[in-house]
């Protein structure tokens, strides 16, 4: 029987489960649009606007509090027009809002609370407030109250008018990106070795990572140190990488049972995590695993990749074969509670011997390890790792095959028993461009661990986006659920999805995505493209016009959307020899040479495209038979290395479209067979190397570097 609700408002009629989340509040949410507009430039009522994301904690805790609270709605429907906006849906609106709250209160977070005037120009903000005064802590009934008096006061509503237009000033100064001049700016190893530097100034030695609680994983930053080792053999470097890599997946912060990392460590010891679950994590994270996979040869690598990829696979993948956005942190509206366990639980399930030895492994105490000012938490446990196997079986005196076995065992007794439990609520809703950063991880997995079914997701996942996620007239678009795409792509979804349709080419070798990526690639040199001051903005000509037309050059939550379509054009730039993609790239990196030098570490993605420049790329060209055996053993060579900066392409000689294929593609022209054997042909900075038709012989010219050693968890 349908649940009968006491209040229905507009955002019932919205797709994002975000806003239905919110559709039998209390307050009269709008959505985002000229209805609430219109409405609170007739009434000269200024706007609330409220965004959040589906998975936030402590949005729950806000709507709980306040926006389920009759006396608090009454205020707001009587004194304001209140707008909710869904983030992942809305990132532009994300992006100038945040920039406000945080020029008003030096800090930022969800649920994000700002007042506009009717003409959507912000004049104060915060996150998220209590609803009554404590603390020393103005309340949200205070505010709500407070700016309804000012604004119903002539002279007082003036001056907040003008603290908006002040505050509009400098939100188009801090989102629009005002390039500096500087002629003398130059893409050196100067830039890479400043940004290393000042990422080992901020390392913690003791638990890794690049700040003080919280601690966010930075794919960035371990990925230009793995790339520093690679290049210039900084020991400093692999050693902070693999560390922090080794202590992020030993903590809470990875699921232990189910695969996938959690948001962030709201510790330094990646203990405790907040616990949603975001798809745009674990798509940069298990291509930085490989990674590491790849340098090392640490087979613990490899399974955390494997492990994230299960997760995505099994538990956020739609029928279509595309990926849902985010697991929630909460369950039975307790956060965390779906991943902790009781010693006593262990026992029961484990039986006492079993438990005792799982427990020694994954730190459960009788007492509970989990810290956490909610009452709730008390006697729980969250697991985790402080040793590796070959130092555990010697204090259970056993050996290490044995007690991997058994562990596996509890796992899998556990596992049954955790999905029986309320799951986190899931926001099912499709994005573009956080699919396309797990396209390019499942594609990237395919090539590290030789699994078809990571090919065959991200095909699937990939098609579906080109088929079903475009407008009548072929426009991207961002978002789908419930059987509708809306909302014109932005930026971060066109470059996301140029870039894992390349991944794709280069994992299987169907020729549609290179030319796939070329094409979107052109979209966005016509949409968005900056013909005034090299760069790119963050919405296209299609999208609605704001308050400020933004430019996202910094990295965040994702990779920078500018930074990822520089890298893309540099690679572009040597399969389709476009002189113009390099020049592009070039003059973009020069215009914002001072973010690079100054703040390296808020614009890790542009130096990783500085870094495809100062170190030249492999270009690798292969000629045979596809799927051969001597091609997967040429194949297997390349992506069982760690090589940063490479391109490769693939002809089959034999097939009818080689010819044609040889004029699309310049690295393959005039590449055969040698003697009928599949051959690879090396080139770097216009000068190729003699074709080889070895394993051997291919990594002896690739110079790649031997591994270190090989280990086991």
């Amino acid at each position: 029987m349908e649940k009968k609700h006491k209040h229905t408002n507009r955002l019932i009629e919205e797709t994002s489960p975000y806003l239905l989340q919110h559709a039998h509040n209390p307050v009269n949410w709008y959505p985002w649009g000229g209805e609430a507009f219109s409405k609170a430039k007739k009434e000269n009522k200024p706007i609330f606007l409220s965004i959040g994301y589906a998975a936030c904690h402590w949005c729950h805790v806000m709507e709980r509090e306040s926006f389920e609270n009759d006396e608090i709605a009454a205020i707001l429907n009587a004194h304001f027009i209140s707008i909710k906006v869904d983030r992942e849906e809305r990132p532009d609106l994300d992006e100038i809002y945040m920039a406000a709250v945080m020029a008003i209160t030096g800090s930022g977070g969800w649920p994000m609370t700002v007042f506009l005037t009717p003409e959507l120009k912000p004049f104060f903000g915060g996150t998220y407030f209590a609803p009554e005064d404590k603390w020393g802590r103005t309340g949200f009934k205070t505010i709500l109250v407070r700016i309804s008096q000012f604004w119903e006061d002539e002279e007082k509503r003036r001056k907040l008018e003008l603290d908006a237009e002040s505050l509009q000033r400098i939100v188009t100064e801090r989102t629009a990106v005002i390039v500096p001049e500087k002629e003398d700016a130059e893409l050196s190893q100067d830039l890479l070795d400043n940004a290393v530097r000042q990422l080992t100034e901020s390392f913690d030695d003791e638990w890794g990572g690049f700040s003080d609680a919280p601690k966010f994983p930075s794919a960035g930053a371990v990925s230009l140190l793995l790339r520093d080792y690679y290049h210039n053999g900084n020991k400093k470097s692999y050693e902070m990488a693999t560390f922090t890599l080794d202590k992020m997946y030993e903590g809470g912060m990875y699921d232990h049972l189910g695969g996938g990392f959690h948001r962030y460590s709201t510790d330094r010891m990646w203990l405790i995590p907040h616990f949603e679950k975001m798809l745009y994590d674990n798509g940069q994270l298990a291509v930085l695993y490989l990674e590491a996979f790849q340098l090392t040869g640490y087979d613990r690598y490899a399974r955390v990749a494997e492990g994230i990829f299960a997760y995505e696979m099994e538990k956020m993948t739609d029928p279509s074969g595309a990926l849902f956005s985010t697991e929630d942190a909460d369950s039975e509206g307790k956060e965390g509670v779906f991943y902790l366990w009781t010693y006593d639980e262990l026992e029961k399930i484990l039986g006492e011997k079993e438990a005792s030895i799982f427990a020694e492994f994954y730190r459960v105490k009788r007492q509970g390890n989990f810290s956490s000012h909610e009452s709730y938490h008390q006697g729980l446990n969250i697991l985790h790792l402080r040793r590796d196997l070959t130092s555990a079986v010697k204090d259970l005196e056993m050996e290490e095959s044995e007690l991997a076995a058994r562990l596996q065992s509890s796992r899998e007794k556990l596992i049954k028993v955790r999905d029986k439990r309320v799951h986190p609520g899931l926001d099912d809703k499709i994005i573009t461009s956080w699919n396309a950063l797990m396209i390019s991880a499942f594609a990237r997995g395919f090539q590290v661990l030789g699994e078809r079914k990571y090919l065959d997701a991200a095909e699937r996942a990939v098609s579906f986006i080109m088929t079903e996620m475009k407008d009548p007239e072929g426009k991207l678009l961002r978002v789908h659920r419930c059987g509708q795409s809306k909302l014109y792509a932005y930026l971060e979804d066109y470059a996301f999805l140029a870039r894992a349709c390349l991944d794709l080419y280069e994992a299987g070798f169907d020729d549609q995505w290179l030319f796939a990526a070329d094409a979107l690639m052109e979209e966005i040199l016509e949409l968005f493209w900056d013909k005034k001051s090299p760069g790119f903005y963050s919405t296209s000509r299609y999208h609605e016009h704001l308050i400020v037309r933004t430019k996202t050059l910094a990295d965040s939550a994702i990779p920078s959307p500018a930074g990822v379509v520089l890298k893309t054009l540099l690679r572009l730039s040597k399969l389709l020899d476009k002189d113009d993609y390099f020049e592009k790239v070039r003059e973009t990196l020069k215009a914002h040479h001072v973010y690079m030098e100054r703040i390296p570490q808020g614009y890790l993605t542009l130096i990783l495209a500085l870094d495809f420049i100062v170190h030249p790329a492999k270009e690798i060209a292969i000629a045979g038979t596809k799927d051969s055996e001597d091609i997967r053993e040429l194949m297997n060579a390349v992506h069982s290395h760690f090589i940063p900066n490479r391109i490769i392409a693939f002809i089959d000689p034999d097939r009818d479209n080689s010819e044609d294929l040889m004029k699309k593609i310049p690295l393959l022209s005039a590449r055969t067979k040698i003697g009928g054997q599949a051959a690879a042909y090396v080139c770097e900075n216009y000068a190729c190397q003699l074709p080889v038709t070895t394993p051997e012989a291919l990594l002896r010219q690739l110079g790649v570097m031997k591994k270190l050693r090989r280990g086991s968890l």
